[in-house]
C-alpha cells in the first residue's frame, strides 16, 4: 500500500495543493490592496458542506500575512470568538513586529493602553470594550503600515458576536483604518445575517458564491498527486475519477485517498479496486456531507 502524503479528506484539514479557487484567492487578495472601506476589503464566502470554505479561509490567512497583514486566522463564530480574535491579532502582531523590527516607543505604547508590543495594559484588558481594544490595535497597526485582516469561518445567523464585530468595522471603516474581513457561512446562515437589520453595512461586501471545482483543474489535480505518489493509472481511469467527484472539494479528497491506499507497490490498481475506492468514497461523502445536510433542514 502506497503511503498518502497527499489528500486530507477530513474536515479542517488543508490539502497540500489548492484546486480550482486560484482566481479567486488572488482577486480578494488584490483587494486588499485597494484602499481602506473599499468593497473589496469585506468579503462573505457562501458554500455548502464540504466546498472548501475553511481552506479557503486559512489559504487567505498565509496569503495576507505575506503581503503584510496581521491576521486573526480563521475564528469560528462562537461565544468566545471576540475575545479570540483580539488574542490572534496580538500574537500575529508581535510576530510581525519582530521579524521587521519595529521599535515601538513606552511613552507612545503608554498613552494607547498598550503594556508591551501590542499586550493591553491590565487595566484596558480588564475594563474596555472589544470594540475599544479591537480599534486601538487597528490605528497602531495602521500607524505602522500594517493592516489588519479579521476572518471568521462558520458564520451563525442571529449571533451578537457578529453583530459586534461588524459594528467596530464599521467604524474602524469610518475612521479609515487600515483593516479588512472575510467571512465563510453556509447560505441560510449567510441569508439571514444579511437581513439582520442591524447588519445591513454587510450587504455592501462583496460576496462569492462557491460552486463546483471545475472538473479541468480536478483532473489536473489528480494526475500530478498521482504521480508524485506513483500511482500508476491509466487516463480514462483518471477521467473516470474525475468526473465522479462532480466538482466536490471534499469528494475529491475522499476518492483520491481511497485510490491511493488501495493501489500496491508498485502503484497499480485495478478495475475492482478503482470501483471500491469510488463507492467507499461515496459512501463517506454522503454520511458527512449529505445527511448532515439533510438534519439541518428537518431542524
Amino acid at each position: 500500500m502506497i503511503r498518502d502524503t497527499i489528500f486530507s479528506p477530513s474536515f479542517g484539514n488543508r490539502p497540500t495543493y489548492l484546486v480550482g479557487r486560484e482566481k479567486l484567492v488572488d482577486d480578494i487578495i488584490a483587494g486588499l490592496h485597494t484602499a481602506p472601506g473599499s468593497r473589496e476589503r469585506a468579503v462573505i464566502l457562501l458554500g455548502q458542506r464540504g466546498m472548501g470554505k475553511t481552506v479557503l479561509l486559512w489559504e487567505l490567512a498565509d496569503r495576507a500575512r505575506a503581503a503584510g497583514f496581521i491576521v486573526a486566522t480563521p475564528t469560528v463564530a462562537s461565544a468566545d470568538m471576540l475575545e479570540r480574535i483580539i488574542e490572534k491579532l496580538q500574537d500575529d502582531g508581535e510576530r510581525a513586529l519582530k521579524d521587521k523590527q519595529l521599535k515601538l516607543s513606552g511613552a507612545s505604547l503608554g498613552a494607547l493602553g498598550f503594556s508591551a508590543g501590542l499586550q493591553f495594559t491590565r487595566e484596558v484588558q480588564e475594563s474596555k470594550s472589544f470594540q475599544y481594544k479591537l480599534t486601538h490595535l487597528a490605528r497602531r497597526s495602521t500607524e505602522l503600515g500594517r493592516g489588519l485582516l479579521i476572518l471568521i469561518d462558520e458564520l451563525q445567523a442571529n449571533s451578537e458576536e457578529i453583530r459586534q464585530l461588524v459594528v467596530a468595522y464599521q467604524e474602524m471603516v469610518g475612521e479609515g483604518l487600515n483593516v479588512a474581513m472575510a467571512m465563510a457561512g453556509l447560505p441560510g446562515a449567510v441569508s439571514a445575517t444579511l437581513n439582520d437589520k442591524v447588519l445591513t453595512f454587510l450587504n455592501r461586501a462583496k460576496k462569492s458564491d462557491l460552486g463546483p471545482l471545475p472538473l479541468g483543474d480536478v483532473d489536473a489535480f489528480l494526475a500530478r498527486a498521482f504521480a508524485d505518489l506513483g500511482v500508476e493509472i491509466s487516463e480514462d481511469d483518471r477521467i473516470r475519477a474525475s468526473r465522479f467527484t462532480a466538482g466536490s472539494p471534499y469528494l475529491l479528497q475522499l476518492v483520491g485517498h481511497h485510490m491511493v491506499i488501495r493501489a500496491n507497490e508498485t502503484g497499480e490498481l485495478t478495475d475492482a479496486e478503482i470501483t471500491t475506492a469510488l463507492t467507499l468514497a461515496q459512501e463517506e461523502f454522503e454520511n458527512d456531507i449529505c445527511k448532515t445536510s439533510l438534519r439541518s433542514f428537518r431542524n
